[in-house]
């Protein structure tokens, strides 16, 4: 990636430093090992920079071509991949899914827990497209002990006996239609694996394999080569270690080694709420054609118009603010949901810049990027840091970024 002069697109390369140097900080104060920012106005880059390491341990620097477990911005890419489907005629957002997965025909939704047992009633609106792209179908993770809904969730997965290595998102959605929703579709907003279910719909649609479907229809006309479900053993030495934090202040913790990581086998789950693993440069590409309304270098992936869909809300009131904390939810304070994706609705109550219809979305590893179409921009962030959001790294990142537009 080359960069451009940033004052040529509105952009004042001083103030961009800045990104630099409160990035630098957080290396130097032993909270991040290392990280990639760039960002990119009218098509230009403006700002690219690397500090640290990608491997702490083998002092082993940062370098632009690293691969990033990006997590949940495969989000967004099974987003794009199933609106392709969209323009071909094969759904609106308001299509029952269970035209195309039947099983989501007998569906019932969680009432109370009693003493009896578990109480049960029939949905009043069938699960659509829409509810699945916003969170709001009444899936879940199943991650949380305490809830109901995801204890059955954990006692199904226990009680199916199937082999995690060779396990499917096809197994996995069969296994979502004997389970009771969490609350009538379109009511509330849960984190879940509904984008996983509209991977298996790409699926589906296409009979073709996620990864197939990526590579055929979206990696490769945008040139985005490094970005997969697993790193080949060739690319082995690209791949970054895993950091996480002690609760002593400023401790580094390494969580998976690049030699130690199961990344480099394809695995049988390809999942398109959170499998891919990606480069700085890749994921450019991807935002760069949202930000030119679905196009990039002569390749269209999207038509305007549907990208134009993923800058506003589509989740219901009844469903915002939605968030992860109980309570306040700073992080999406004045967001909505879009599709597969955060989109700002209200720019005061986010707490700084942006504009109206910018959306985005990040990793469990603190990856992040966000899209804004009406200042044709687009910041991008590639870390390893888990937990998500421990530090405000992205916060200060898109801060310093609308600063610097001049």
């Amino acid at each position: 990636m080359r960069t451009s002069v940033p004052e040529a697109v509105g952009c004042s390369a001083a103030r961009l430093a800045r990104i630099g140097a409160a990035m630098q900080r957080y290396v130097d104060d032993g909270k991040i090992a290392g990280l990639i920012t760039t960002v990119a106005r009218r098509g230009e880059t403006v700002y690219l920079e690397k500090q640290g390491w990608m491997d702490r341990e083998a002092q082993r620097p940062m370098e632009f071509d690293a691969i990033f477990r990006i997590a949940s911005m495969t989000k967004p890419v099974t987003a794009v991949a199933i609106m392709m489907l969209y323009e071909e005629g094969y759904f609106t957002l308001n299509t029952p899914v269970s035209e195309f997965i039947p099983g989501f025909k007998d569906v019932k939704v969680f009432v109370r827990e009693t003493a009896d047992g578990v109480e049960l009633a029939d949905p009043i609106r069938p699960v659509t497209f829409r509810h699945l792209f916003t969170h709001t179908a009444g899936l879940s993770y199943g991650w949380n002990q305490n809830d109901p809904v995801d204890r059955l969730y954990q006692k199904s997965q226990k009680e199916a006996g199937l082999d995690p290595q060779q396990a499917t998102v096809k197994d996995m959605v069969e296994g979502l239609t004997r389970l009771p929703l969490a609350f009538q579709p379109g009511t509330k907003w849960r984190y879940s694996l509904a984008i996983d279910v509209l991977g298996h719909l790409v699926e589906i649609i296409s009979g073709k394999p996620l990864d197939e479907f990526f590579k055929e229809r979206v990696f490769g006309p945008l040139g985005m080569v490094d970005t997969d479900f697993y790193v080949p053993k060739e690319k082995a030495n690209r791949l970054t270690a895993l950091y996480g934090h002690t609760e002593g202040p400023a401790e580094l913790k390494l969580m998976e080694t690049p030699a130690d990581s199961p990344r480099f086998n394809k695995p049988a789950f390809l999942s398109g709420g959170g499998g891919l693993v990606s480069t700085l440069e890749d994921y450019a590409r991807f935002l760069q054609m949202l930000v030119n309304g679905g196009e990039l270098h002569g390749a269209r992936l999207l038509s305007p118009t549907t990208v134009d869909l993923f800058t506003i809300n589509h989740a219901p009131a009844a469903a915002l603010p939605y968030g992860f904390a109980e309570g306040e939810d700073l992080f999406h304070q004045g967001y909505g949901y879009s599709l597969g994706t955060r989109v700002l609705m209200d720019v005061s109550a986010s707490g700084k810049a942006g504009s109206v219809g910018e959306f985005g979305w990040d990793g469990a590893f603190n990856t992040y990027f966000w899209v804004d179409r009406r200042q044709a921009l687009y910041g991008l962030l590639m870390t390893q840091h888990s937990p998500n959001n421990y530090y405000p790294l992205a916060d200060t990142f898109k801060q310093l970024t609308y600063q610097a537009m001049i």
